[in-house]
C-alpha cells in the first residue's frame, strides 16, 4: 500500500510570513494540530504545530527561575501567547519538514510517524510542492479499510 492511496487532498498550509495568530486560528476552525509551511510556489518550507507554538510561549523552567517575575500561574502564558501572536510562523516553524513522496509505502510513514511522533506529514511531489497530508488516523483507516 502506497502514500498516494491513504493522502488527504483537501488540505490547508501557511505561508512563511503569516502570523502565529493566523495559524492558531486556521487549525482551531479545522480541528488540525499543525500545518505544512510552504513558500509563494506551494514548495514545503517546513512544519508548525502546536506543541511549537506553546513550546515558544512557555519558557523553559530554567529562565523561568531566572527571572524576576516569574509568577507559576496560567498569565504568563497568556501573556507571552500575546507578545508572540504576531510574530511570523517562519521563527518557530521546524525545518527542514519531514514530507513523503505519493509512492512511499505505508509502512514508511507510520515508521516516520512512529519514530518522530509526528501527527500529520506533508506529502510532497518531485519539486517539493504540497500535494496532500497524511494523518496517522488516514493510515490507521486506510490499512484497515484496504489492508497493507
Amino acid at each position: 500500500m502506497k502514500v498516494k492511496d491513504v493522502l488527504i487532498r483537501d488540505i490547508s498550509a501557511v505561508f512563511e510570513d503569516e502570523t502565529i495568530e493566523n495559524f492558531v486560528r486556521m487549525c482551531s476552525m479545522q480541528s488540525l494540530s499543525g500545518l505544512p509551511v510552504v513558500d509563494e510556489n506551494m514548495v514545503v518550507v517546513g512544519y508548525i504545530s502546536e506543541n511549537d507554538v506553546i513550546n515558544a510561549a512557555i519558557p523553559s523552567y530554567f529562565s523561568l527561575l531566572q527571572s524576576v517575575s516569574f509568577l507559576p500561574d496560567t498569565h504568563q502564558l497568556v501573556q507571552r501567547l500575546q507578545k508572540i501572536k504576531n510574530d511570523e510562523v517562519s521563527k518557530y516553524m521546524n525545518t527542514p519538514a519531514v514530507t513523503v513522496k505519493e509512492d512511499d509505502t505505508l509502512i514508511h510513514v507510520a515508521d516516520l510517524i512512529i519514530r518522530r511522533r509526528l501527527k500529520s506529514v506533508p506529502v510532497v511531489d518531485d519539486q517539493g510542492r504540497l500535494v496532500g497530508v497524511v494523518t496517522r488516523m488516514s493510515v490507521l483507516k486506510g490499512a484497515m479499510e484496504k489492508g497493507v
